[in-house]
């Protein structure tokens, strides 16, 4: 296949609304210098296939051979030597290709890849098995020890049998007073792509912080518990949870419980830590 002929596709990963815009190519950047956890995530999650490579060549892509390129952008066909298949069921070649978008510096040069050591995160080409398609704009990562191992740990995670589901609202909150004043459990069921359950649970008691836990059963027994950070759990919950606790959610409830529903949801919030997502492409 020539090229110029390799498929290319801008696929957006899902983007919370009080993200701020940020340019293709722009990641989240931790305090080890390496990507963000829930950057990562997203790119993980949206890839089938995920190798650890070394850049062949690149070869520039004429302007009229290059549809849907965004302004001011240049389109390069990428060469790469595989080095590791962090993911991919049908394997891949030791040599693939795939396009790339970047933009130019100030004074016009684009940026030099060869021999730089790259993460992938693409999609097979049907009927092409020496190419793939990234599945964003930004899904060429430079190699680095954090990064290779988020996606590793991610990826095994999200295939894990007990992989937490995809978080996709929140269903009916519901307040239970306790016997002494300050003390009640609040419940919050959410919903999930799967129609499995979660649902989260803050107890309150005089004189003591609030406890919160996450169920992901019917149960809420002594197991449960908040989860880590950087974790898919914590990830899930984070990256998809609303702002506030939708009006729906507490629809049956009496107005001063409903109070409490809502203040127990924005603890769990606060506990949780925000998202981190910078990425838009």
């Amino acid at each position: 296949m020539a090229p110029f002929a390799a498929v290319h596709a801008q696929v957006s990963p899902q983007v919370s609304a009080d993200n701020e815009r940020v340019s293709p190519g722009a990641v989240q950047r931790d305090a080890v210098g390496g990507i963000g956890y829930s950057d990562i995530a997203d790119l993980v999650l949206a890839a089938p296939v995920i190798a650890d490579a070394t850049v062949r060549s690149t070869t520039k892509i004429k302007p009229a051979e290059a549809p849907d390129l965004a302004a001011g952008h240049v389109r390069l066909y990428v060469e790469v030597d595989v080095t590791a298949l962090v993911r991919g069921a049908d394997g891949l070649p030791p040599r693939i290709g795939y396009l790339l978008d970047v933009m130019p510096d100030e004074a016009g040069r684009v940026p030099k890849f060869k021999k730089a050591r790259v993460l992938i995160f693409a999609r097979p080409v049907p009927g092409a098995v020496n190419q793939v398609q990234l599945v964003a704009p930004d899904a060429q990562l430079d190699w680095t020890p954090t990064a290779d191992a988020r996606a590793r740990k991610i990826a095994r995670d999200a295939l894990a049998s007990d992989a937490p589901p995809v978080i996709t609202g929140v269903g009916n909150a519901f307040h239970v007073p306790g016997a002494l004043p300050g003390e009640g459990e609040t419940q919050i069921f959410l919903t999930t792509a799967d129609q499995r359950p979660v649902s989260l649970s803050v107890l309150r008691r005089p004189g003591e912080q609030p406890r919160w836990a996450v169920a992901l059963s019917e149960i809420v027994d002594e197991s449960a518990a908040p989860p880590a950070q950087e974790t898919l759990l914590w990830y899930r919950l984070s990256c998809a949870l609303p702002q506030a606790l939708p009006e729906k959610s507490t629809g049956s409830l009496e107005a001063a419980d409903a109070t409490i529903a809502r203040e127990d949801y924005a603890f769990v919030l606060n506990a949780l830590g925000p998202c981190g997502r910078t990425r838009k492409s």
